[in-house]
């Protein structure tokens, strides 16, 4: 792997390159990790399969757990399969799909977020992908089990949100989320992708900002210089913060934790901070 190594004071768009970088873990190289045992399920049980999103059950930390992540691909072959990691109506279904069944034999979430955005072609306009990540959100604030979601590349829009709906939000180090990309930002508001560096400063994208904003609840370390540079020790970062979270989660009911994950929500852009406190 190559040595892109980036200073603390790096700017966001250094920031959003190293949350891109090729080699960056993704979604399956957590999983494998995390639960060797992890068995791939497929299908919305409707219309087809999304291969955008992996979802399944393994064992991790001593438990059955569900595992949904949105897979870009390392090859090319393998990129355009997965559509980059953009998400069609058929991927939000079946996430659904796997948080019912989670729902019913009390099994834990994982959610990886990483995506530029849901697909925007004509084809997901048609199956309806606003109102599959609408109902997908919705839903999310309804399955009564401990849920974590942990941005670990790109955390695009509504892409990114209709699986990212938890108790509680993780970032990894040099992770971005936002509303909107910076080229499409910039597209938007001053017609130039070019203006993608200014656009991504603007976004406050990076992870010390969304933790400021209380927009994530906290941060995972990566190694020294990046994910990429060592995947393994990347997953074992996120498996200790992961075990924390999770054991906070379960000194609360489900019915407060859904009373929290709503409220956490709610609680975005009215003050700075944390939401709440899983202590």
């Amino acid at each position: 792997m190559s040595a892109f190594r980036v200073s603390p004071s790096s700017s966001a768009w250094q920031t959003v390159e190293l949350a891109r970088h090729p080699q960056r873990p993704y979604a399956l190289d957590y999983i494998h990790r995390l639960a060797p045992d992890f068995i791939e399920l497929h299908g919305d049980r409707c219309s087809g399969d999304d291969r955008a999103l992996v979802a399944g059950l393994g064992t991790w930390n001593g438990m059955t757990t569900c595992f949904l992540g949105q897979q870009k691909g390392r090859e090319l072959a393998d990129r355009i399969a997965r559509n980059f990691g953009m998400m069609h109506p058929e991927g939000y279904r079946k996430a659904l799909r796997m948080t019912r069944l989670a729902a019913k034999f009390a099994f834990p979430i994982v959610s990886l977020v990483d995506t530029p955005g849901a697909f925007p072609g004509a084809g997901a306009e048609e199956r309806g992908i606003a109102g599959a990540i609408a109902t997908s959100i919705m839903e999310f604030f309804r399955v009564p089990v401990p849920l974590i979601a942990v941005v670990i590349g790109e955390g695009g829009s509504g892409g990114a949100l209709g699986i990212g709906v938890a108790d509680r939000v993780l970032i990894l180090e040099n992770a971005i989320y936002s509303v909107a990309m910076p080229e499409a930002c910039a597209s938007i508001l001053w017609r130039d992708a070019a203006g993608k560096v200014d656009a991504a400063q603007q976004l406050g994208l990076t992870a010390p900002r969304l933790f400021h904003l209380g927009l994530v609840d906290a941060i995972v370390p990566e190694p020294p210089g990046g994910a990429h540079l060592d995947h393994d020790a990347m997953a074992a970062s996120l498996d200790l913060v992961l075990r924390r979270e999770f054991a906070l989660l379960a000194r609360h009911p489900a019915d407060e934790l859904l009373e929290r994950r709503v409220e956490r929500f709610r609680r975005i852009g009215v003050e700075e901070g944390p939401a709440w406190d899983a202590s």
